[in-house]
């Protein structure tokens, strides 16, 4: 639910004379006089400033009378079945400052906000992401917008470079539509980014340095299941707001969250605390090449997830610059030699995920490294680990239990190394026997 920060509502009580917030209570009161009420011209349109009707199931048809309400400043329908087009004089409102009708089922001409019409000037918050808008990107936004989300639609075509005169955009979803061509240069002319997120589309070339030089204030990337190629940009160190931690001042209005990939799994982050997030994610693509030292200066970084591409060489030792880091994903890659001890400097570290490479040799087991919790498929496919982490001695090692000994092998010209991949695979089916 869409929630009203208590600053707002003192600001908007001169203008209010009904507040309507509702969540499914229509649907659990039926066919009730509160829902009639909704469609009623009785209803006080005109002198009402704050409407939040989320998370209800009101029908498809979408209620005209909505555009009477001139002095409207937010209006949040988000979750319910409307369809059809927007109608374009809901967007007129001298007053409207948050327009949300996401997860609906809006399809059609997109509504068109003139830029030079000082009606709308205050919008500022745009959510119609989980529709099913075709076509190019819109591009006629307020140039006060802060926060658009289009995410979870059917555009199609590139970035139109009218973006950049968005000069106080924070937040671009695009994520999960059918966009194509290179990432533009010109986003970085919208300094003011903090979240960009264009996962799952088709966005092919290289990562432009250019992003990483000018907006410094990115803290949430995700450019993850794309056609992405080329090198990870060593200019990534450029972005302050992946070094220094961001300061607790969560926004003061809550729309709804943004879904990231997190800890390997689909979690949804509340939109006024996606300050306290800072995240970077190329998995998924074509990238090539090593990874990059410079990576390791991002030292706010709570998730780098570079999986799942065609990386090369070794696991930088300046990793152990990460610090704040929760997730480390670099699996499905080709990467060799073996885990630097200066990860175990990473006491935030939660989740490793190093399996599908070419890596060896034992995995550091002191600092964070030997207290938590690991996933044994977090290690498996690779050229052959060992550690007491995965139960599988080292030759270095002195006094580790007896029924291990079976498990000492050697991989050719590689060396005498402990713990093979099947071994890790048998260990992980037997362990109960042992406990």
């Amino acid at each position: 639910m869409t929630k009203i920060p208590k600053p707002f509502l003192s600001e908007m009580v001169s203008f209010c004379t009904f507040i309507c917030i509702l969540d499914n209570f229509c649907h659990k009161l039926g066919t009730s006089l509160v829902c009639s009420r909704w469609y009623s011209q009785k209803f006080r349109l005109h002198d009402l400033g704050v409407l939040a009707l989320s998370r209800n199931h009101f029908p498809e048809e979408f209620p005209i009378n909505i555009q009477d309400a001139t002095f409207l400043r937010i209006l949040t329908l988000s979750d319910n079945k409307f369809s059809g087009p927007v109608p374009q004089s809901l967007i007129i409102s001298p007053y409207l400052r948050l327009l949300n009708l996401s997860r609906n089922r809006f399809f059609g001409p997109f509504p068109v906000f003139y830029h030079e019409a000082q009606l709308i000037l205050k919008l500022a918050y745009i959510d119609f992401s989980y529709n099913g808008f075709l076509g190019e990107v819109p591009d006629s936004f307020p140039e006060k917008t802060r926060f658009l989300a289009l995410g979870e639609n059917k555009f199609s075509g590139g970035l139109l470079f009218n973006l950049t005169k968005l000069r106080k955009l924070q937040c671009l979803e695009l994520q999960d539509n059918n966009l194509t061509g290179e990432l533009p240069n010109f986003l970085s002319q919208i300094p003011t980014l903090q979240v960009l997120n264009l996962r799952n589309n088709s966005f092919q070339g290289s990562i432009p340095q250019s992003i990483c030089n000018l907006i410094s204030n990115l803290q949430i990337l995700d450019v993850s299941n794309n056609n992405l190629n080329g090198e990870i940009p060593k200019e990534f160190h450029n972005l302050v707001g992946m070094i220094n931690e961001p300061p607790n001042s969560p926004s003061p209005i809550t729309l709804d969250g943004l879904v990231m990939n997190w800890k390997h799994s689909k979690q949804v982050i509340s939109t006024n605390k996606l300050n306290m997030y800072t995240l970077l994610d190329l998995s998924n693509n074509q990238l090539s090449g090593q990874i990059p030292t410079s990576l390791g200066a991002l030292k706010a970084l709570k998730l780098l997830n570079i999986s799942s591409n065609k990386l090369s060489g070794k696991i930088p030792s300046s990793f152990g610059g990460l610090e704040n880091i929760e997730t480390l994903d670099l699996s499905h890659n080709n990467l060799s030699g073996s885990i630097p001890p200066t990860l175990t400097k990473l006491q935030q570290l939660t989740i490793l995920d190093v399996s599908n490479n070419q890596l060896r040799g034992k995995i550091p087991e002191s600092g964070q490294m030997g207290t938590m919790v690991l996933d044994l498929n977090y290690f498996t496919n690779n050229s052959g680990f060992c550690g007491i982490q995965i139960r599988l001695p080292c030759p270095e090692d002195e006094g580790f239990p007896s029924r291990h000994k079976h498990s000492h092998t050697s991989h050719g010209s590689c060396g005498k190394v402990c713990g093979s991949d099947t071994q890790l695979a048998s260990y992980s089916q037997s362990e109960s026997r042992f406990s």
